[in-house]
């Protein structure tokens, strides 16, 4: 995986964005042009997206997982519906943790199978018929907001609070996605995580665009312990900085950090490194569920780092989770309504 370059988070144009501004002037027509476009299908049920405006980690997966736990609340039965980035099966498929491994279906499927039936499929559209056939009546899309194949209902914008769009330009120049009026235009609610001055000036543009926006934070779980043994932390996510520093938040003792590119699959030789320098040095070691997730099923020293390893347990929590469920809520019934409306036509 390649990783993202330091100046698309830099808040001034650098030298090398305004080498690429030509690229990204292309990349912006063409994305924006792509969503633009009318959905090709329409589920039977509602369908929540949750997605980004930039590539890289913002919280997506722990947003529908939260997600997912207020829609069971609501008496809900919700399912996942994603491309399975990272694995090597196109589907659609039907994700079982027992059978598949992250390589097949990726990581983010083995995290969200905890709650609900997952489909990965390439295609959104085709993974439909798989959804309906395990009873699911709310779908959650983990990703796919710039897709425009399937409708979506609610589609809920996921930005990071410190890191915000970066420089604000589109690929390869900077990291949004594609333009970002094109974005704010199809998104009807943007979720902060975390606080910066990033989050602060995205914000800003989305109220000004007259959406309704949440904050949110990613906390650890309340029963987890470190101790006071120092740990080698070491993850391959988006932004691996936000677990290093959620880490030390939250009181654990971190003695040396190994970044990795996000989805990194661990060969056995990053394993070996890893333990041997966490014997070295006496240290315990620590990762992300996502991380730990890609392990599943390793053998030699990849299966040994999986089971040395300690995961770091976090989940989303809305500052305002009332007014989110509000939202959710009301859109289940405007779906109810045309949903009786279309079949009173038929």
């Amino acid at each position: 995986m390649i990783k993202a370059p330091h100046f698309w988070w830099h808040r001034r144009l650098t030298l090398s964005a305004a080498c690429l501004y030509p690229l990204s002037l292309l990349w912006g027509l063409a994305a924006g042009s792509r969503m633009r476009r009318a959905p090709e299908a329409f589920a039977a049920v509602p369908v929540i997206c949750i997605g980004n405006y930039v590539v890289g980690g913002a919280g997506k997966t722990p947003t529908a997982l939260a997600i997912a736990r207020i829609a069971v609340a609501l008496g809900r039965r919700p399912g996942f519906l994603l491309r399975g980035y990272g694995g090597s099966l196109r589907g659609p498929v039907l994700v079982d943790p027992k059978m598949h491994a992250a390589s097949e279906v990726g990581d983010e499927a083995l995290l969200l199978a905890a709650l609900g039936p997952v489909v990965v499929s390439a295609d959104r559209p085709k993974a439909l018929p798989l959804l309906a056939a395990v009873g699911v009546d709310l779908i959650i899309m983990d990703d796919g907001f710039q897709n425009p194949a399937l409708h979506k209902d609610l589609r809920l914008v996921v930005v990071d609070g410190t890191a915000g769009i970066g420089n604000g330009l589109v690929l390869p120049a900077g990291p949004l996605r594609a333009p970002l009026s094109v974005q704010l235009a199809r998104t009807d609610a943007a979720i902060i995580v975390g606080a910066g001055a990033g989050g602060d000036a995205v914000l800003r543009r989305i109220a000004r665009a007259g959406r309704p926006t949440f904050r949110a934070q990613l906390a650890t779980r309340a029963h987890q312990s470190f101790g006071t043994e120092p740990y080698l932390a070491y993850a391959g996510i988006g932004r691996p900085e936000k677990f290093f520093n959620t880490l030390d938040h939250a009181g654990a003792t971190i003695k040396e950090v190994r970044a990795f590119p996000d989805h990194h699959v661990y060969t056995d030789d990053d394993a070996r490194k890893l333990l041997a320098r966490a014997e070295r040095e006496g240290l315990r070691l620590i990762t992300t569920a996502k991380d730990h997730a890609r392990l599943i099923g390793a053998k030699g020293a990849a299966g040994d780092l999986r089971d040395r390893s300690e995961v770091l347990e976090v989940r989303m929590v809305f500052a305002d989770e009332p007014r989110l469920i509000a939202l959710i809520e009301a859109m289940l019934r405007d779906f109810g309504r045309r949903s009786e409306a279309f079949g009173a036509r038929r």
